[in-house]
């Protein structure tokens, strides 16, 4: 087994075991011949309590490069949702995600998948990956503002 695979397994094996918060769903996809891919995970995150999302359970594929964990898994819902930091062809658009940003080795499912719950709650606004989600949500929020006042 190669090291990268090692680490895969190793976040199955914790996540399953120990790790996964309640509601969560991360398991690697098998292949046609019934063994595991642990380069391609099909996931499932809840909607948080308290917010529009609460009751949703959003299924997310997560995709991992040969280099994992030096380089992050690509996390695409599928359906693409309609959110200011997802990709209209559901890519997550997510600093954690990114290499050249906060990407670390030591960054874990169980953190990616939390990070994104939050993120589905409260968008980041300086960093919009859908044009028409994020005018939304900037007018809504203006919109509260001002009637706030």
């Amino acid at each position: 087994m190669n090291p990268m695979h090692c680490v895969l397994w190793y976040s199955v094996s914790t996540f399953v075991s120990i790790k996964c918060p309640q509601g969560f769903v991360a398991v690697p996809t098998k292949n046609p011949d019934g063994t595991m891919n642990l380069m391609n995970w099909e996931c499932a995150i809840p909607g948080k309590k308290g917010t529009p999302w609460e009751g949703g359970l959003f299924k997310l594929r997560m995709l991992f490069k040969d280099d994992y964990p030096s380089s992050p898994p690509k996390c695409k819902f599928e359906p693409p949702l309609f959110h200011p930091n997802v990709y209209p062809s559901g890519t997550v658009c997510l600093s954690i995600l990114e290499e050249d940003k906060d990407w670390r080795p030591a960054i874990t499912i169980k953190q990616i998948l939390l990070g994104i719950q939050e993120l589905l709650n409260e968008p980041n606004i300086q960093d919009p990956a859908q044009a028409e989600a994020y005018t939304i949500y900037w007018y809504d929020k203006h919109t509260l503002r001002v009637k706030a006042q």
